[in-house]
């Protein structure tokens, strides 16, 4: 006996995707419900996204050229939804649960039947392992994911998993390096890459210049023992905002900073003042530098004689004898201001101030001191 070829409505139709996008079910599920193939609802749902209200035009009576048309662009869609499963799946599946996350992952996306078959896996064993209750394990997993993307956000994004796993140590959350490294890896929680630094050291003068007392020694027994000082440059669509920093090598912190349109001595003076002020340092303490023009300067250097300060500067063109400062321009530039594009130097200058006073010196984990602030690490050793 002849097949009879079901026929619905173009209501049915649009009653059918509407049910599927607003009821929160699988469509594979809903298709049973309504006796029809996910199959079906998918291509309603293409249909009326690209005609809308012109979609369903027939009376579901096909001609017999209408018909093979019609098997010609199911099998055509049923080839490309294989090849876009293949493309997403990409990967080698180490077990057949990877392979039931990967359907469940797109059953919205694609007919859960033609998943299974392309993924060479059971339609039922899909379904049975989907109503399955999940393992302790996976419990747990569910549960650390949540708490390792709050502290991924509590980081700003910039927080590798090591940094994440001390943060989570921090709330007194056990686990291993490698379990989070693989939970941020499934999250798809990634930590922003650094970028390469444009130069801003004018050495071309006739300034005397000091010897490299530093020796690339990036340690100290106390703070207030080493300062280093650089200058970078941050792009506005104003202009050019030049920012200076004096870093002390002890904690990481830093104790002082300036910004403005230019890079005259008076940027890096305003900044040393700072850091003069804030900690008046009394004992010896050795200042590093390049040898650009702002801290040859004699104006400069006057300064620094005011003070028990031995002056140090690197080699020319030797960018490893001040890293630590390089490092902490990296920093600056990959987590705060390689993520935006700011309008006026006001703006950037505010997100700086943000970046190096609130998260930079009193939150930010360093590896260097242990994953702890540079607030901490005094507090922790300078009692």
């Amino acid at each position: 006996m002849k097949k009879v070829q079901k026929t619905y409505t173009a209501e049915f139709k649009r009653e059918a995707v509407r049910l599927a996008q607003t009821s929160g079910k699988p469509i594979a599920q809903i298709a049973r419900e309504l006796g029809i193939s996910d199959t079906s609802i998918h291509q309603w749902r293409k249909e009326l996204a690209t005609h809308e209200a012109e979609a369903f035009p027939g009376s579901g009576h096909q001609t017999i050229q209408e018909e093979e048309l019609r098997r010609l662009k199911r099998e055509l869609e049923v080839t490309r939804q294989e090849r876009d499963i293949l493309k997403k799946a990409n990967c080698i599946f180490k077990n057949v649960k990877e392979r039931y996350a990967f359907v469940a992952e797109y059953d919205q996306e694609y007919p859960v039947k033609t998943m299974c078959r392309v993924l060479d896996v059971s339609e039922s064993g899909f379904y049975a392992w989907r109503k399955r209750e999940p393992s302790h394990r996976q419990r747990e997993n569910e549960q650390l994911t949540e708490q390792i993307a709050q502290a991924f956000q509590m980081g700003r994004g910039v927080y590798g998993s090591p940094r994440v796993r001390a943060e989570l140590q921090g709330q007194g959350i056990r686990c291993s390096k490698q379990r989070v490294a693989r939970l941020m890896r499934q999250a798809g929680l990634r930590a922003v890459h650094k970028q390469r630094r444009v130069c801003t050291t004018d050495s071309h003068h006739n300034d005397p210049v000091a010897p490299n007392l530093l020796q690339r020694d990036f340690t100290a027994p106390a703070p207030n023992r080493k300062w280093l000082t650089d200058i970078t440059a941050i792009w506005t669509a104003e202009g050019w905002l030049y920012l200076a920093v004096v870093l002390n090598v002890y904690s990481r912190f830093v104790v002082g900073w300036a910004m403005a349109s230019h890079r005259e001595e008076s940027l890096v003076e305003t900044a040393l003042w700072m850091a003069l002020g804030r900690r008046q340092p009394l004992e010896e303490l050795l200042h590093h530098s390049d040898r650009g023009r702002k801290s040859t300067s004699l104006a400069y250097q006057a300064v620094l004689a005011q003070f028990p300060i031995q002056v140090s500067m690197s080699k020319k063109g030797d960018c490893y004898d001040n890293a630590m400062m390089e490092s902490f321009f990296s920093s600056l530039k990959t987590e705060c201001v390689h993520r935006q594009a700011y309008q006026s130097r006001a703006q950037a200058k505010q997100s700086v101030f943000e970046w190096i006073e609130v998260f930079y010196n009193r939150q930010r984990r360093h590896s260097s001191l242990g994953y702890i602030s540079p607030v901490t690490y005094e507090q922790q050793t300078c009692l």
